[in-house]
C-alpha cells in the first residue's frame, strides 16, 4: 500500500449498552498502543468513526451503523479493526463484503478484556464470507512479532503464519477399528437422520456459526427452527413443584449454590427455579420436536425475560442429569442419555457434538461434549497452558468432583440483568480431542487435534479466574504440537469442541475415528499438531 495512505480504524462492539461502556476505556487504551506502533513504521492511522459522546463510547454498536460508517470509507482504503471486548461481527461485516483494501484484525492478549475472543469470532466470520484478511495479536503491540507483522502488513498487504501443524487428513492412515467406528457413525447418521433444535439463529452477531441448510443437510442433519419465545411459554408452564425437585436433586448430588439477598447482584431461589423450569421446558419441547440436540440463543431475546441459559444447557450436556417428564404423565425424556446442547446456538459446534456424542458411546467413552471459549492463556512453567472457558454450559461430568465439585454462581449483570447461576468447575486432568467445524468456500470443513488438560496449583487457577471470568467453568489445557501462535492464525472461531477421552492410549483411536466420521460426512478435514499418522 502506499506509505501516505492512511490506515482507517473500526471498533465493532456488543449490542448491549452496558457492555460497551464498560469496556469502552480499555478499547481507548488499546487503540492509542495500535497508533503508535503504526506511527512508529511510518504510518498514520485515523479512526473512521466518531466517539459517541451520547452513548458514552466509541464502538459500532448496530449493523445499521456499521453500514452508515462504511458509506464513507474509499472501498480501497487499508483497514485495521481493534478489539478488546466482545463485540457483534455482523456490525460490520455488510461493509467488509464489498471493501477492495486489505483487512487487518488486531486483538490484545488479555483474559480480563476478551479481544481474542471478539477477533476469533469475526476471522471465522470474514472465513465464512469469503473476505481476505491478516490477523495480529500482541501483549503491548511493541514487541518484535507483531511489529513484523505489522511491517509485512504494510508493505504488502498481507501477514504470513506458521500453518504446518495442519495436514489433510488421510483416511488410508487410520487403523481398521477407527475406521470401521467413524464410518458405522456416519453412515447412521446419513440414513436415519437427525434434528437439529435451534432457538432462534445469529446470536450475537456469529455469522459463523450458522451451517446453510445445503451444507448441513448433507450430512443427515435438518433444522428443526423454534422459537425463543415458545421456550418462554413452555417455562411459564413448569409447575413450582417441578423446579423445586429439580433443584433438590442438584443438592443432593452436592451441587453448592452461592446465594444472596438482592437480585440485582446475588443469585437467588427465584433465579435458580426459573432456570430450572427453563431446563424442563427445553428438554420436553426437545421431545415434542423429536430433537438430537438443542441450541439456545439466550443473549438476545429471553435475556430480557427469564435469568440465564448456562446451568440448563450445562445440564442437558451431562448423562447424569435431573428427570425431567412429559407433561402430566411419568414417561422420562430422554432418560439415561445426555441431549446435547450448543452454547449460543453455534450449529458448526451442534454437529460437531452431535456426531462426538454418538461416536463416544459406540466406543464406549464418556460421551458428554461441550465447547468453550478459546479465552486466553499464559505460560505455567515450562509449557503455554491455554484457558478454555464458556459461560457455565459445560457438563459436571467434566469437572473434578463431578456434581460435589460444582458451584453455582451469579452471572455477571454486565451482560445478565435478570442473573441466573453458572454451572461452575474445573475440569478434571485427562485427556480431550478437540475440534472446530467451520464454513470456508462454501464447504464444511474441520480441525481436529489433541489436547492435555492439566491439574494447576489452586493459586494458579484462582488467579486465572480472576483475570477473566470466575463465575464461569475452566479447563486448564495444553494444546498438543500447536503453540498459541499457531493456533491463534489458524483457528475459525472463538469457540472449541472438546470431548475426554480414557486415557492417553485411546488419543490415536479416537482422533482417527472422529476424523473418519467427519470425513464420511463429507467434511474436509484437517489434523493439527501431534498427527499420530493420520
Amino acid at each position: 500500500m502506499q506509505s501516505t495512505e492512511a490506515v482507517l480504524l473500526l471498533a465493532s462492539g456488543d449490542l448491549r449498552l452496558a457492555a460497551n461502556r464498560q469496556c469502552w476505556p480499555e478499547q481507548r487504551r488499546v487503540e492509542a498502543k495500535v497508533r503508535r506502533a503504526f506511527e512508529v513504521l511510518g504510518a498514520t492511522v485515523r479512526r473512521a468513526h466518531p466517539m459517541q459522546a451520547s452513548k458514552g463510547h466509541g464502538f459500532i454498536d448496530s449493523q445499521h451503523y456499521g453500514i452508515q460508517v462504511f458509506r464513507s470509507i474509499p472501498a480501497d482504503a487499508p483497514l485495521v479493526l481493534v478489539f478488546t471486548a466482545w463485540q457483534y461481527s455482523h456490525h460490520v461485516l455488510a461493509g467488509l463484503t464489498t471493501h477492495r483494501g486489505p483487512i487487518l484484525t488486531v486483538a490484545n492478549w488479555s483474559g480480563t478484556w476478551p479481544g481474542l475472543v471478539g477477533m476469533l469470532n469475526m476471522n471465522g466470520c470474514l472465513t465464512k464470507a469469503g473476505i481476505q484478511y491478516s490477523t495480529l495479536w500482541s501483549d503491548d503491540f511493541s514487541d518484535v512479532k507483531f511489529t513484523a507483522g505489522l511491517k509485512s502488513w504494510l508493505d504488502i498487504g498481507s501477514v504470513t503464519y506458521d500453518l504446518r501443524h495442519v495436514v489433510p487428513f488421510r483416511p488410508k492412515k487410520v487403523p481398521g477399528a477407527a475406521a470401521a467406528a467413524g464410518t458405522a457413525c456416519a453412515h447412521a447418521l446419513r440414513r436415519d437422520k437427525a434434528i437439529m433444535g435451534v432457538f432462534d439463529e445469529g446470536c450475537m452477531g456469529m455469522f459463523n456459526a450458522i451451517i446453510p441448510d445445503h451444507l448441513l443437510n448433507t450430512t443427515g442433519v435438518f433444522k428443526e427452527r423454534l422459537s425463543q419465545s415458545a421456550l418462554y411459554y413452555e417455562a411459564q408452564r413448569v409447575t413450582r413443584q417441578e423446579a423445586d425437585a429439580c433443584l433438590a436433586w442438584l443438592r443432593q448430588r452436592g451441587m453448592r449454590f452461592v446465594l444472596g439477598p438482592n437480585e440485582q447482584v446475588h443469585l437467588t431461589e427465584q433465579q435458580l427455579r426459573l432456570q430450572c423450569k427453563m431446563y424442563i421446558a427445553a428438554v420436553r419441547i426437545a421431545d415434542r420436536f423429536g430433537c438430537d440436540c438443542v441450541g439456545i440463543q439466550y443473549q438476545q431475546g429471553l435475556k430480557d425475560l427469564l435469568p440465564a441459559s448456562d446451568l440448563a444447557e450445562g445440564l442437558l450436556n451431562n448423562t447424569d442429569r435431573p428427570p425431567v417428564y412429559e407433561e402430566g404423565t411419568r414417561r422420562e425424556l430422554y432418560p439415561g442419555v445426555a441431549l446435547p446442547h450448543f452454547n449460543e446456538v453455534d450449529e458448526c459446534a451442534g454437529l460437531d457434538a452431535l456426531v462426538t456424542h454418538r461416536l463416544w458411546q459406540m466406543l464406549q467413552y464418556p460421551p458428554e461434549t461441550t465447547l468453550h471459549d478459546i479465552r486466553w492463556g499464559s505460560p505455567f512453567g515450562e509449557e503455554f497452558v491455554w484457558v478454555f472457558e464458556i459461560s457455565g454450559a459445560a457438563p459436571p461430568a467434566h469437572f473434578v468432583g463431578g456434581y460435589a465439585g460444582a458451584t453455582s454462581e451469579r452471572q455477571p449483570p454486565m451482560y445478565f440483568r435478570l442473573g441466573g447461576g453458572t454451572l461452575k468447575g474445573v475440569s478434571r486432568p485427562g485427556h480431550v480431542i478437540w475440534s472446530r467445524i467451520f464454513v470456508e468456500d462454501d464447504t464444511l470443513k474441520a480441525d481436529i487435534g489433541h489436547a492435555r488438560v492439566v491439574a494447576l496449583p489452586p493459586e494458579e487457577t484462582q488467579r486465572r479466574w480472576q483475570l477473566t471470568t470466575p463465575q464461569w467453568p475452566i479447563m486448564h489445557a495444553v494444546t498438543s504440537g500447536v503453540s498459541r501462535d499457531q493456533m491463534m492464525a489458524r483457528h475459525k472461531s472463538n469457540h472449541i469442541q472438546v470431548a475426554y477421552v480414557p486415557d492417553e492410549r485411546a488419543v490415536a483411536l479416537a482422533m482417527g475415528a472422529k476424523a473418519t466420521a467427519f470425513s464420511a460426512l463429507g467434511i474436509e478435514t484437517f489434523v493439527c499438531g501431534e498427527h499420530l499418522g493420520l
